[in-house]
């Protein structure tokens, strides 16, 4: 393989990655909740009705509690970063489009991924990615162009597991392995988190695609979030949190703002987040659909797959000066 196409593949899969790990990333959360699921005791409002705290503390519990228990979802997400530093660590600017499939507890995912995020700065990038989630291991499939510079092989293999292992950073490791479940898209997780905002409220009525919901929105500062992420205290230990922190403030990251439209079968239908950065706003807008529809992922055989962390070795063995562009 050559290396200038091995640098120019990697590239591309090292940026797809990075969005979607981003959007993971935007989509964590994971706290325990209690609640009613009897639909009687949901409060719902009519239209124009404002809900008490305590009727929108049961409509989002009841809403979490099926959600979760459905495990998967059809979804439809647009995420769009604006250009400047934050772009940088979340894979790039522009938007980013995913549709598929996914499930939770564990993660699986199977999505099709397109937008201008995907292919900026590289007119070889595939105008569209299929990607697979499954077992802590990510697949890309870099396209028909891509598998010529490749030994044919299309698809791209990102063993996140491997990966830290082979980081030798047993911190790092234990963050990929043991936080993997809670960096899904999971929408019960979404619900958990909305629960902990102290200006959690109802705003109204509203159709989305004719279906009828309830909104609600709410408003978590970066330690607020930090705070009810169970998953996060799983991985990281208090002083690492603490850094986290700082880290995040010191970026000009205020907080996150979120908003879900409920139906009356307590599912959300629909999930924004912003957030709001130096360079301006991080939007993400999810739609979901078919609660409970299989989520099954079969990853392409192994001959067929191109694993990253050797073609960074081969970077390496070419003495192509891959150590500043090596790091993911």
């Amino acid at each position: 393989m050559a290396v200038g196409a091995v640098r120019g593949s990697k590239a591309r899969g090292r940026r797809a990655a990075s969005a979607v790990l981003a959007t993971a990333l935007l989509c964590t959360g994971a706290v325990a909740c209690s609640g009613s699921d009897d639909k009687s005791d949901k409060g719902a409002a009519d239209a124009g009705e404002h809900q008490s705290r305590s009727q929108v503390t049961k409509v989002i519990t009841a809403a979490y509690k099926k959600t979760s228990a459905a495990k998967s979802a059809k979804v439809e997400m647009t995420m769009s970063t604006p250009p400047g530093e934050t772009a940088k660590a979340m894979g790039g600017a522009g938007e980013m489009k995913m549709s598929g499939v996914m499930g939770w507890e564990p993660t699986v995912m199977d999505m099709t991924m397109s937008g201008s995020a995907l292919t900026e700065g590289d007119p070889d990038a595939p105008k569209q990615m299929r990607m697979l989630w499954r077992d802590n291991v990510m697949y890309m499939d870099m396209g028909a162009a891509a598998a010529k510079d490749m030994d044919g092989k299309r698809w791209m293999k990102m063993d996140l597991n491997s990966i830290a292992e082979q980081a030798g950073d047993e911190k790092l490791a234990k963050q990929m392995t043991g936080g993997l479940d809670s960096m899904s898209q999971d929408p019960a997780q979404q619900l958990a988190m909305l629960l902990e905002s102290p200006n959690l409220k109802h705003t109204g009525a509203a159709k989305v695609d004719g279906v009828q919901t309830q909104r609600y929105k709410g408003r978590l500062s970066v330690k607020e979030m930090m705070e009810s992420n169970e998953g996060l205290k799983d991985v990281l230990g208090k002083s690492e949190r603490e850094q986290l922190l700082k880290n995040i403030e010191k970026s000009g990251i205020k907080g996150y703002d979120t908003e879900v439209w409920v139906n009356e079968d307590d599912y959300p239908v629909r999930m924004d987040i912003d957030i709001k950065t130096p360079d301006g706003t991080v939007k993400t807008s999810q739609a979901f659909s078919d609660y409970g529809a299989a989520a099954e992922v079969t990853p392409p055989p192994a001959g067929q797959t191109v694993d990253l962390m050797e073609m960074f070795k081969e970077l390496g063995k070419a003495g192509s000066g891959a150590g500043s562009d090596s790091a993911f």
